[in-house]
């Protein structure tokens, strides 16, 4: 086992089971979403053939993958993540798609000092969960050779995200009540951790990034085939999720009352091709300083 931050422990314990079995089970809705976004930030600012590529967060490794093809087979990549669960699907998937310049290693991105360096480093939703984000970018900052880019893809504010936001509005006035002692493990700050951009620019800056530049991009996300998938897949990720988790002797009764709330809501999203609202990031991209 990588050695993992203090602070990031109980993210670890989130993504390591419970987020990891969420997300395999919705992964249909999961890549096609997210990989949009991951895309448009690939062709904006792409890596060169050849380059050595750091994946930070890379989850099920289909970005990897997407990115040992751009950079063809003089090319590399390597790509982390603090879950071994999330590694081994990778490194098999990978296997499986005859992919032979992608790596998959276990590392707490905030706790490594990386003993190679890389051209390029990339993110698609993995930079928003650290508990220190200065040292682990610091970290990536310095794997970076010399004027090396950084491009990572992080979530625009909560507002411009109906398709998360539209069932939080609806839990939020049952999270003060399931607030309860329970075991379960908190993700880390969250996904709209770096949806300001003073902010995420402090935070780069600290680390040692220079020439930020943010790109808005905003995309359809389908999350359900139908309105009953899109209330399984906000009862099983993001709010209404968490309150049901960490409420667990009110479990039945928050997933009844949740269910019949979240049906009515997602209803005005339905279209003949799912249910599909808006979604919004940054493509955010910097260079490592040149000493």
């Amino acid at each position: 086992m990588a050695q993992v931050a203090t602070g990031n422990e109980e993210a670890l314990e989130a993504w390591n089971g419970v987020l990891f079995d969420r997300f395999l089970e919705y992964r249909h809705l999961i890549v096609d979403g997210l990989e949009k976004h991951g895309e448009h930030a690939i062709l904006r600012c792409p890596p060169q053939e050849g380059d050595r590529v750091l994946d930070i967060g890379c989850g099920l490794g289909d970005a990897s993958q997407r990115l040992a093809k751009v950079v063809g087979p003089t090319g590399s990549v390597l790509g982390v993540d603090i879950a071994p669960r999330f590694i081994e699907f990778s490194r098999e998937d990978a296997a499986r798609a005859g992919v032979e310049n992608a790596r998959f290693a276990v590392h707490d991105v905030q706790s490594t000092a990386f003993d190679e360096t890389f051209d390029y480093a990339f993110s698609r939703f993995g930079t928003m969960f650290f508990a220190s984000p200065v040292a682990a970018m610091r970290n990536v900052s310095r794997a970076l050779v010399p004027g090396g880019t950084l491009c990572m893809v992080v979530w625009r504010r909560k507002l411009d995200n109906p398709w998360m936001y539209r069932a939080e509005e609806i839990v939020k006035p049952h999270l003060e009540d399931a607030e309860e002692e329970t075991d379960e493990a908190h993700c880390g700050p969250g996904p709209f951790s770096m949806a300001n951009a003073d902010t995420t620019s402090q935070i780069l800056l600290g680390a040692g990034f220079t020439d930020l530049a943010f790109h808005r991009c905003d995309l359809p996300f389908r999350f359900g085939a139908d309105v009953a998938e899109a209330v399984e897949f906000n009862m099983a990720l993001g709010p209404a999720a968490e309150a049901i988790r960490f409420a667990p002797n009110r479990a039945q009764e928050l997933r009844e009352l949740l269910v019949g709330q979240l049906t009515e809501a997602l209803t005005e999203f339905e279209t003949p091709d799912g249910v599909i609202a808006g979604s919004s990031t940054w493509v955010v991209t910097a260079r490592a300083a040149v000493s």
